[in-house]
């Protein structure tokens, strides 16, 4: 596996056991570090604040695409795959694409069920191929926002 694939596994592991305990990933990630366990590779935490600072347009992108499931019902290690994938994606520029996906599909058919590779890649296609327009829209939200809070 190659580093920033173990980045991912650790970034996963963070956000999955987070999510278990109820805690923030951020809260999670600091105490990992406070006790000499923290990430060695810089890219888990970069993924972890991600997630965190976009969760509510990944979480809103994500129910979009989901179909027929919820984010509650969708199973945790899904869920926070695509999120790593969703970030991934749209906001890191310096991972292709195609990387992206397939590092999410390896996440996910090593530690979820049968079917999820093939929901995975069915929600980061959906996700990729609209890609210039979620952008777009979560651009236009922002600036939105911004001009509610002056």
């Amino acid at each position: 596996m190659s580093a920033r694939g173990k980045a991912r596994k650790r970034a996963l592991d963070l956000l999955y056991a987070s999510e278990m305990r109820s805690e923030s990933p951020v809260a999670a990630l600091e105490r990992a570090v406070e006790a000499g366990e923290g990430p060695t590779n810089p890219y888990t935490t970069e993924l972890v604040r991600g997630v965190v600072e976009r969760q509510s347009d990944i979480d809103r992108i994500l129910s979009m695409y989901s179909e027929s499931w919820t984010l509650e019902r969708m199973p945790a290690v899904d869920r926070n795959v695509l999120r790593i994938g969703v970030l991934e994606l749209l906001w890191a520029e310096d991972v292709p694409e195609a990387v992206a996906v397939s590092e999410a599909l390896v996440l996910v058919r090593d530690l979820s069920t049968d079917d999820s590779p093939t929901y995975v890649n069915g929600v980061l296609g959906a996700v990729l191929r609209d890609k210039p327009t979620l952008l777009e829209d979560i651009a236009t939200r922002a600036s939105e926002d911004a001009g509610d809070n002056q």
